[in-house]
Order: C-alpha cells, then structure tokens, then sequence
C-alpha cells in the first residue's frame, strides 16, 4: 500500500482484498504488516467494539520486538500518543469530552469568519499570476493558518508550528520538526496559561478535565494532525472533481454535493483508524492475531457492493469518512463548513478556473492512509491582488493616517525580498494594518 501503483488505483486492492474476505493482509510499507478491513459491516464491528479492539499503540507486537525500525515511515501515523486517538476506557473517555467540549464552542459564523480572511490572503498571493498550484498554494496552507488562527498562535509560535507541521507532512526531517512542533506547542500552553484568550487553546486549559501541559500539547497536536491533512484532501480532492468534465460547474454540482461524493468515493484519509485484537480474532476469514494492526479502510468500506444503493444516492448516514463509534470524528460540521467556504471563496474570486492538464494526468500521492493528489495546476484570467486590501478598508482604525494604504501595505509585505517571515506572520502583518 506504499507504491506508486496502489496511490493510482487503491480500489484495485480494495476489491482484490475483498474477494476473498472482508478483511486480508496487506504491507502498509516495508517491513510494517498489517490486516486492512475492507467490508463494511466487519469495519463498523471493529470500530464499535471496544473489548475486543483497543487503539492504545503500545500492544504493537512487531513494534515491541523491534521488527519495526523507528525509521519507519508509518510510526509517525501509527507509534503511540498520549491523545485521545490512542487511548481507551476512562482515559479516552476524559481526554475527548475535553476536545469536544471545546471544539462544540467554534459556531459556523466563526469558523467562516476565520475562513475567509486565509483564504484572500492565499488568493492575493497568486490571483495576478494566471496559474496556481491549488493544493499547495491554498488547499495546504489554509488549514495550517486556519489552525494557528484557532489556537490564538502569535506570529513567531504560528510561523514554527506551521514550519513544522509542512516538515512532519512532507516527511523532511521529522524527527527535528516533531521537536520544533513540541517545542512551541508548550510555548502555547505557558502563553494561553498566563493570558487566556477566546481560542480553542485555552478552552481546552480551562476544561474541567483538568488536562496537564502534556496532556493539552498531545491533544492540540492531534487536532492539527487530524484536522490538516484530511481537510486539504477534501479541498483538493472536491476541486478536481469540481473542474472536472465529469461533475464540474458546467452540470450544476453543488459544493455540499461534490464533497458528498468526495467523502464516499475520493476519500480523504482512506485507511486510518489502527486498532489491535487484545486476542486473535476472526474477521470473516481472516485470522487477525492479538496484538497486530487493525486498519480500517474507510474507502474500501464506502465501496462495498452492499451499500451500491446508499453510494448510488450518496446518503451521508451511510458512508465511513467520518469514522464511527467512540472515535468517531468530533469535527465533521467544523470541517465540512471549512471545505464548503476554501471553495466557495476560491471559485468566486477566479470563475474561469480550469485545470492546466487533462483529469486523468493527475498524480496521486503514494501513501497507505491517505488519498491525497501531489499537485492540482490550474490557469485563469488573472486578477488584481486587492482582496485583503478592500477587506481592510472597510475596517476603520484610529491610526489610519499613520498607516499606508491597505493595498500598498499588503504589496509590501509580500514583495519585500528581505523578509523571513513566514506565512502566519505575515498574515498577520497585513491584518493589523
């Protein structure tokens, strides 16, 4: 599940799995083995059972007798946390009401309000240039700033965490940027300790769960991991299908309908959910030993024969995106109102988007968990860069005439070849103006 080939057409072994049972072996990449669940009812058995499949990590058995390398590159996706992904029984059940808790504050005006601002911003840096990269010039990186924003992140904590969280993503020395990300992720938690703000950091501090500053770093960091990478797979992925010839604008798809399809057929983190048999266990015909990894995979499962007729009306009850059971997604409306506004905000400034090659040139991005593309280019007329700036001239500020205008201010600020700055600091640069 780690080649190029797998990453073209992941259905293929999906149905080859499937043929002989609902779940069969697989290598997740070298040297790391494990069962993937393909079949719907056997992956919602899984999920669900909390006795016989617990998620704590450190049951790891090829782990444990060092059949696993620590270099490989699974164990940043797979290697035991301290969150409320790997935990099980009253820790999980203490550490999720605290994320729930505080994400259930975030309301759908907040999070479009948050939204909106990244997304000009990240418009403005590329509207005058005709073409874009859109999963990496905006799908990327509206979700990391998105972030910084909603943890209350000054610039230089915002600038690090975003550095960090791109390295630990793209796999470029991991091991340092993990430090990097810890690093400043307890910076946070001391700051929103002594100056509390309206931020999802300092709700979780003020949780009557009490959480400690390791505690509360392993759960921000689980919410960046789990909130990025899914949510630009969901960007990327409707907006191919959006630009497309097979859905596209020109048939009238609505966004809610191409992120519909999206979840059940393009999903954005397609096998995820590790689990480990506290005792072999049968899953149809296939022996899972205790101890072994468990993976669900949501796609496989969406594909199943046995929900033709759910996937035919793309029911949203049905599909397995969002997981299920107790470790089932805690944000799915906060991530769905993300995706809905990244693109409303997108095809609206650019109308004439089209992709710049044909669909099935694409690549996909090796990688067992995700169903991620690599690049997403795209051409349109080019637009003048003033989108931040007309939003700012319509806030007034008691020292406007000390300041430069909006436009020349933002100008500055992204043209400047002297600066280090990285894109938090630099939003933010531009939004105090």
């Amino acid at each position: 599940m780690h080649d190029a080939a797998f990453a073209a057409d992941p259905q293929k072994v999906y149905d080859r799995l499937r043929a002989h049972a609902p779940a069969g072996p697989v290598e997740l990449a070298p040297g790391a083995d494990a069962t993937l669940v393909v079949g719907h009812e056997t992956a919602l058995r899984v999920l669900q059972n909390t006795e016989l499949f617990a998620r704590d990590a450190r049951r790891w058995k090829a782990l444990n007798e060092g059949r696993i390398g620590m270099d490989n590159p699974v164990l940043p996706m797979m290697a035991y946390r301290p969150n409320c992904l790997f935990t099980d029984g009253a820790v999980h059940l203490r550490l999720r009401k605290a994320v729930v808790d505080s994400l259930a504050r975030l309301n759908i005006t907040r999070i479009r309000r948050d939204v909106e601002p990244i997304a000009d911003y990240l418009l403005d840096r590329f509207s005058e240039r005709g073409r874009a990269d859109l999963l990496n010039d905006y799908a990327k990186l509206l979700p990391l700033l998105l972030f910084n924003k909603l943890f209350g992140c000054p610039a230089d904590i915002g600038d690090t965490l975003t550095a960090a969280m791109t390295a630990i993503f793209d796999a470029k020395d991991a091991l340092r940027a993990n430090e990097d990300l810890t690093a400043c992720l307890m910076e946070l938690i001391a700051l929103k300790r002594r100056q509390p703000g309206d931020d999802v950091t300092s709700w979780l501090i003020q949780h009557p769960a009490g959480l400690t500053d390791e505690e509360l770093k392993d759960q921000l960091a689980l919410l960046m991991g789990a909130g990025i990478e899914p949510e630009r797979n969901l960007i990327g992925n409707a907006l191919v299908l959006l630009l497309s010839g097979a859905g596209g604008r020109q048939s009238g798809m609505l966004i809610e309908e191409a992120l519909d399809h999206v979840l059940w057929n393009q999903t954005p983190i397609a096998n995820y959910a590790t689990h480990y048999p506290v005792q072999d266990v049968d899953l149809g015909g296939h022996v899972a030993e205790a101890n072994t990894p468990v993976v669900i995979s949501f796609a496989g499962a969406n594909s199943d024969p046995a929900l033709a007729e759910a996937r035919r009306t793309h029911s949203k009850g049905a599909h397995l995106a969002w997981g299920a059971g107790p470790h089932a997604c805690p944000a799915k409306d906060p991530a769905q109102v993300i995706a809905t506004t990244a693109i409303e905000r997108l095809l609206n400034a650019l109308p004439d988007l089209a992709l710049a090659v044909p669909e099935k040139d694409l690549q996909w991005r090796p990688g067992p968990f995700h169903r991620a593309l690599t690049t997403l280019p795209v051409t349109f007329s080019p637009t003048p860069a003033t989108r931040m700036a007309a939003a700012l001239q319509s806030r007034p500020s008691a020292s406007d005439a000390q300041q430069p205008a909006p436009e020349a201010a933002f100008r500055q600020v992204r043209n400047d070849p002297g600066r280090k700055k990285g894109f938090w600091s630099s939003f933010l640069d531009i939004f105090r103006v």
